[in-house]
């Protein structure tokens, strides 16, 4: 009797779950039959059209495999621009989602629970986030640009080198102290204690003092926040991922002419190698860093294109089929599993774009999102 009074007491003091806000927003019905996962939600960031303000975030719900569209518009109503102007990175820290709006100079905060706004953030023109447990670290161009005539030629340009920003997890506001690095940086990475920033030179290819693509990774000491040294890579670095083992990769753009894109590794000593060749979307999962390439990476025009997915493990790298060659343009890729990835395709870059899950090496459904669809992050 006592054990069951106990019982009793137990089963009437449990707390009901309340359900979260977002819970009636309804979408598209996928099929996950077949997919391991242990997130809860896969957030998508749409950058939009630039100058056009429509970046807007899309998420897939794994508990009633609903896709579910435009989630930051609905949940924050009152947000009337909605996310911004270019949507250019995402992730998820606890149980939060944090997003770079670079046009608008923004970074975004809002629960995973429900997409619900938290902070915005102002930051000039931010490119990508990554954190420790004490700061969100965001890679900005500093206010770079170019403005080219009818012509092709530069009418006008700003060219400083990047900064490395950062913002306190607990109170969201941006620190005054900052760190530069090199020319438009990109990606970036912490591991141990470091900072890793990818330096592209995107704009600096073609503007005065050197007329060329940065190929430095930034390495920068978190405790001081104090730059340490810049390594050498290869030209116009794009991202940058820690596995959490002590490995570094980076993949880098190329120049869209005669060197081609590709993933290097960062050896102990600071030295890099390279991987492979062909990297146009990348994504790590635990210690596995999946990429797809293209051979042709080089002929805009042609229209049917063999695109590959590789695993990088242990320095290792395995082909896996990933037949993406389907789709216009793929554009951002999240591996859920190590048979199961969704791929994003921004088809005609202005018009809303697409995802697709693939499983076991083919292609299982589509669903249409929003425009350039290109950013994954899981909860």
């Amino acid at each position: 009797m006592l054990c069951g009074a106990f019982l009793y007491c137990a089963c009437q003091n449990q707390t009901p779950e309340v359900p979260s806000a977002d819970a009636d927003l309804t979408g598209t019905k996928v099929d996950l039959s077949g997919v391991v996962t242990s997130a809860k939600k896969v957030f998508l960031l749409n950058e939009g059209g630039m100058g056009s303000n429509n970046a807007s975030l899309d998420f897939l719900r794994i508990s009633d495999a609903s896709y579910i569209t435009s989630a930051f518009k609905k949940m924050n109503p009152g947000a009337a621009a909605g996310l911004g102007d270019t949507g250019n990175d995402i992730a998820v820290n606890g149980d939060e989602v944090w997003m770079v709006i670079n046009n608008s100079g923004l970074v975004e905060v809002v629960s995973a629970k429900d997409e619900k706004e938290l902070a915005a953030i102002k930051v000039a023109t931010p490119r990508s986030i990554a954190f420790d447990d004490k700061y969100a670290y965001v890679t900005s161009w500093a206010g770079a640009y170019a403005i080219y005539g009818p012509d092709y030629s530069i009418t006008d340009f700003k060219n400083p080198k990047g900064m490395l920003y950062r913002i306190d997890l607990k109170t969201r506001k941006l620190d005054s102290k900052a760190v530069e690095v090199g020319y438009q940086p990109e990606g970036v990475a912490v591991h141990d204690g470091k900072i890793y920033v990818a330096n592209s030179g995107g704009i600096a290819s073609s503007l005065p003092p050197a007329y060329a693509y940065d190929n430095t990774l930034s390495v920068i000491d978190a405790a001081s926040f104090t730059l340490e040294k810049n390594i050498e890579v290869a030209v116009n670095l794009k991202n940058v991922y820690a596995d959490g083992k002590g490995n570094i990769y980076v993949t880098t753009l190329g120049n869209f002419y005669d060197v081609h894109s590709g993933l290097y590794r960062m050896l102990a000593g600071g030295s890099v190698a390279k991987v492979a060749d062909y990297v146009s979307i990348s994504a790590l999962k635990g210690d596995t860093l999946w990429f797809v390439g293209n051979a042709e990476e080089f002929d805009f025009s042609a229209t049917q294109r063999t695109w590959k997915a590789f695993r990088c493990k242990d320095g290792v790298l395995a082909e896996v089929n990933l037949p993406v060659g389907i789709l216009t343009a793929p554009y951002g890729l999240c591996a859920l599993s190590d048979n199961a990835f969704l791929v994003s395709d921004a088809g005609d870059y202005w018009n809303p774009g697409t995802v697709s899950l693939f499983l076991d090496g083919a292609k299982k459904w589509t669903v249409t999102a929003g425009v350039c669809p290109g950013h994954f992050a899981l909860w």
